[in-house]
C-alpha cells in the first residue's frame, strides 16, 4: 500500500480472487463511499480528509472502474453489484457501515441495504438513480441501439475539451467546477472493459430500475438522508420526493444551485451535513430533517 496524502492511505483488497481499490482515512465508525456510473473514488477527494475527522473512511472503485481490475463478463446488474459491495466489506473486515453514495451508486446501495440490511447502519444518498425519474430515459434508450453503443466507445478518444463541456452540464454552476474533477470520471475510461461494462448497466438499467423499485419497501425503515441540488439535470428532484414517500424514515436535503455532483459542486455544504447524519443519534432517538439549505 502507499500514501499520497498524509491522511489517505490507498490499496487493494481481493473479491473472489480480483483486485478492488479503496482509499482509507481517519478513525471512528466505518463510513463507506460509493461513486456514480463511470466515477470513481477520485470523485470524493473534497469530502475524504474532512470525514475522517469523524469517521474511518472508505473510498472504494468498483470492479471495471477507477483503478479496481477489470473483469470481463462481469455481472453488472445492481444485485450483483450489491453483493460485491457487501463482499469488499468482508474483505476490509467490515461487518457494518454507513454508506454515502452517488447517483447509480446510491442505487446500489439501496440494493445492498434490501439484500444485506444487517451490513448497512444508515444512508446518505446524493442524487440516486430511482424507479421515479423519467429524465436521461431517452438517453438510456440511445445507448441501447447500435449506434449509441458505437458512440460509447468513441467518448474515451474525445477531445478533453468535450469530456470538460460534459462534466460542466453535471454543475449547478460550471464555475464550480476545480481543476482535477475530470480525472476522476475519465482517467480509467480507456482502460479495456470499461466502456463494455458501463454498457452493460446501461442495457439493464429499466430492468434494475424496476428490480429496486421492488426493493425499496424492505429498505424503508433504514434511516436515510437524500440530498438533491435543485439545478440536476441527471436526476431530477421531482423524483427525490416519491422516494421519500416510500422511504419512511428518510430526510430531505435540497442544495439550491447545485447539480448532479453537489458533494464536489459545494463542498463545505454537503461535508458538513454528512458530519451531522453520521454524528446525531439515529432517528428513532432523535430526529434530523434538513429539508432545505443555502448554498450562499
Amino acid at each position: 500500500m502507499t500514501s499520497r496524502h498524509t491522511d489517505i492511505v490507498e490499496g487493494f483488497v481481493l473479491v473472489d480472487g480480483k483486485k478492488i481499490h479503496y482509499q482509507r482515512a481517519g478513525r471512528g465508525r466505518p463510513l463507506l463511499l460509493l461513486h456514480g456510473l463511470v466515477g470513481s473514488a477520485r470523485n470524493w477527494r473534497l469530502n475524504i480528509s474532512f470525514l475522517a475527522s469523524h469517521a474511518t473512511v472508505y473510498a472504494v472503485d468498483h470492479f471495471n472502474m477507477g483503478e479496481s481490475e477489470r473483469v470481463p463478463g462481469l455481472d453488472a446488474s445492481l444485485a450483483a453489484t450489491a453483493d460485491r459491495v457487501a463482499a469488499c466489506m468482508d474483505a476490509l473486515g467490515l461487518a457494518e457501515a454507513d454508506i454515502a453514495a452517488h447517483s447509480h451508486g446510491g442505487a446500489v446501495a439501496m440494493m445492498l441495504a434490501a439484500r444485506h440490511p444487517d451490513r448497512v447502519r444508515r444512508l446518505i444518498l446524493f442524487a440516486p438513480a430511482n424507479p421515479f425519474c423519467d429524465l436521461g430515459r431517452q438517453l438510456i434508450r440511445f445507448y441501447q441501439t447500435r449506434f449509441g453503443v458505437w458512440f460509447a466507445r468513441q467518448i474515451p478518444l474525445a477531445p478533453r475539451m468535450l469530456k470538460a463541456t460534459a462534466l460542466s452540464r453535471m454543475y449547478g454552476d460550471p464555475s464550480r467546477v476545480e481543476k482535477g474533477a475530470l480525472e476522476g470520471y475519465t482517467a480509467g475510461l480507456r482502460v479495456p472493459g470499461t466502456i463494455d461494462h458501463v454498457l452493460q448497466i446501461v442495457r439493464r438499467w429499466s430492468v434494475d430500475m424496476g428490480l429496486l423499485r421492488e426493493a425499496l419497501p424492505v429498505v424503508a425503515e433504514k434511516p436515510t438522508l437524500l440530498i438533491w441540488g435543485d439545478r440536476d439535470r441527471a436526476v431530477g428532484l421531482s423524483s427525490a420526493r416519491e422516494l421519500q414517500r416510500i422511504l419512511s424514515r428518510a430526510s430531505l436535503m435540497v442544495i439550491p444551485g447545485a447539480g448532479h455532483i453537489a458533494f464536489e459542486e459545494m463542498p463545505d455544504v454537503c461535508n458538513r451535513a454528512m458530519q451531522d447524519w453520521i454524528s446525531s443519534p439515529l432517528p428513532a432517538e432523535q430526529g434530523f430533517s434538513p429539508a432545505k439549505t443555502s448554498a450562499a
